[in-house]
């Protein structure tokens, strides 16, 4: 698919003028008239206002007083978000090598996203040996994989029953947990060590082990997994999986006030 260029334009119109609008916004620290605007979008100022009115609605603009608007926090949460995601990969790139290098099964980076994980990263080596680094997008539900446990023990019970009842816990094969106290179990050993697992609950054949991947401010911000068929996981890589997730949290600034070793 050749290379789309800077220029290209929204299909839709009003997302253009969208664009625009936040462009023009910007460029500004400080509120900016709607009539202003309006001038510099080239817009009618009745448009450009039902726009902005929109956005407000989205916190992508604030109105801070009548007639005036500036860019709104929720761009900075999503910045802040996509900053934290391309930070993890970074510094998740080299210890998966490493990891892959020792079990010789795919490693995964994953990270949440609503009530879903999405596998941002995967070591693995294809049938000629060559080592390969690809992201590969795939979704999956949180409670049948082994990173989504991660995140769902460290979210209250309040959010994980309405997890469990937005979701209904819909299974995809016989080893799937569909049943809340069943899961909850699970969470809590996960929570207690560190460490979840998926028992052939995603895929039948497929088994996975999975450590946190913690932030600066001690957040769960991703999950490192190895996967292998379900008579192949060795138990003897749990360590060196909790290590590499180590290594990658301390370069994002994580450090643990027990942790003593430097």
């Amino acid at each position: 698919m050749p290379h789309q260029p800077s220029t290209a334009k929204p299909a839709v119109q009003v997302i253009e003028r969208m664009f625009t609008l936040l462009n023009i916004l910007s460029k500004h620290e400080e509120p900016v008239a709607l009539k202003d605007i309006a001038d510099q979008a080239g817009l009618h100022p009745s448009t450009t206002h039902r726009i902005l009115n929109d956005l407000t609605v989205g916190r992508f603009v604030e109105r801070p007083e009548a007639g005036s608007y500036r860019l709104g926090m929720r761009l900075l949460e999503l910045g802040n978000l996509v900053k934290a995601r391309l930070n993890v990969r970074d510094a998740a790139l080299g210890p998966m090598r490493d990891l892959h290098k020792i079990t010789q099964q795919p490693v995964n980076l994953s990270v949440r996203q609503g009530d879903e994980i999405v596998y941002v990263e995967r070591a693995f080596s294809e049938r000629s040996g060559m080592q390969v680094v690809r992201a590969i997008g795939g979704r999956a539900p949180l409670h049948l994989t082994s990173v989504g446990k991660l995140f769902l023990a460290a979210d209250d019970p309040q959010k994980l029953r309405a997890y469990a009842a937005r979701t209904g816990l819909a299974g995809q094969t016989r080893n799937s947990l569909t049943q809340l106290p069943k899961l909850e179990s699970e969470l809590a050993q996960a929570r207690q060590s560190g460490l979840a697992r998926d028992n052939e609950e995603l895929e039948l054949g497929v088994r996975c082990m999975a450590a946190s991947i913690r932030d600066d401010q001690g957040r769960l911000v991703a999950g490192l997994s190895i996967s292998a068929p379900a008579d192949r996981l060795d138990e003897s890589w749990l360590p060196k999986l909790q290590s590499t997730a180590m290594i990658i949290s301390r370069a994002l600034g994580y450090a643990m006030e027990t942790d003593s070793d430097g």
